[in-house]
């Protein structure tokens, strides 16, 4: 299949080129790369003249441009004609060898996806589950496989404010459960959601949707409002054989404060963008999940490794939360 490959950068030259490197690697290249630079400075596209990469096309946005969503949508209007999949990676992500080859297989295998996403394999340690073994309410098991159960779905499960869907599936509640709670069994997952810096999707899907501009600069929760609304016209699905690694590059991210109000601004967003009218129960667990997980970025600030960081995103949150009773988002 005829595939391009959007990649939207700010301030990253050299994580940008680290993964162009890793693209290079790959056993399918891509039929066009078009960088998408929201940076300040030229610094990116000058570390790019001085490199070799095959069929890239370098595009520096101006203000008006700028900011995740806006930079996404501008590369779909730069899109080839020929191009039947777009896909979207982070500049802070490494591909294994074989990742496009996963990827864009998909698609024949499934004929009805509308989008298929990779896997990040660097961030959760998995393991296969022995013949009959116990599971604490410290774990988390899924199709064979058993990893680690974070602090905070430790103390849902106790409290009852877990949710019972899948992973990638979306509860009217609007906490689920990411796809890194999928395995890396090596199959491909039906999902409601794709992580947006390692997704792809069939051309067809731009021409009645995009990215939505609510999402300002670093759009936190951007892929989960577009693939909620993907998803309501077609499949989507993950193939975990599709892998990677994501490095978490700390330039171009926001303060502490700012990360926590979006937290839950945002958040409250994507879940009313997916269920406009929420039932009272719904809703009181939305407003439950979200006062314990601020608890717990306040209990972090006690005693945690980054508190500084910790305390200024919790009051963060708090602002975001007072924020909804005064001026919720407006949805587009």
């Amino acid at each position: 299949m005829n595939f391009s490959l959007i990649i939207c950068t700010y301030m990253r030259p050299n994580a940008l080129c680290r993964l162009l490197d890793s693209v290079g690697q790959q056993s399918l290249y891509p039929n066009e790369i078009l960088i998408i630079d929201g940076s300040t400075n030229r610094e990116t596209g000058q570390e790019l003249q001085q490199k070799s990469y095959k069929n890239l096309h370098y595009h520096l946005v101006s203000d008006k441009d700028r900011g995740l969503t806006r930079q996404r949508n501008y590369g779909i209007g730069k899109v080839n004609k020929n191009a039947e999949v777009v896909c979207f990676l982070d500049d802070d992500t490494v591909l294994e060898p074989d990742y496009f080859k996963e990827l864009i297989g998909s698609y024949k295998v499934y004929p009805d996806a509308m989008g298929v996403g990779g896997y990040i394999n660097n961030e959760v340690t998995w393991k296969k589950m022995l013949p009959q073994e116990s599971l604490f309410i410290t774990a988390f098991a899924y199709d064979g496989w058993v990893r680690k159960d974070g602090s905070r779905f430790v103390l849902r499960k106790k409290l009852g404010l877990d949710s019972k869907l899948p992973p990638a599936w979306f509860p009217e509640f609007g906490h689920g459960r990411s796809v890194s709670f999928l395995p890396p069994s090596g199959k491909t997952y039906q999902v409601q959601q794709l992580m947006g810096g390692v997704s792809s999707f069939k051309k067809e899907v731009f021409v009645g949707l995009k990215f939505s501009n609510y999402f300002e600069g670093y759009g936190l929760y951007e892929d989960a409002d577009f693939t909620l609304r993907v998803s309501k016209k077609g499949n989507l699905y993950v193939n975990t054989a599709a892998q990677l690694a994501h490095l978490h590059e700390e330039g171009g991210r926001p303060d502490s404060y700012r990360y926590g109000k979006m937290v839950v601004r945002n958040g409250w967003y994507v879940w009313r963008v997916a269920y406009p009218a929420p039932s009272l129960k719904a809703k009181l667990k939305w407003h439950s999940i979200g006062f314990l997980l601020t608890l717990i970025r306040f209990a972090n600030a006690v005693k945690g490794p980054k508190r500084k960081e910790a305390f200024s995103e919790a009051l963060g949150r708090v602002a975001g939360w007072w924020g909804l009773w005064f001026n919720k988002p407006n949805i587009q």
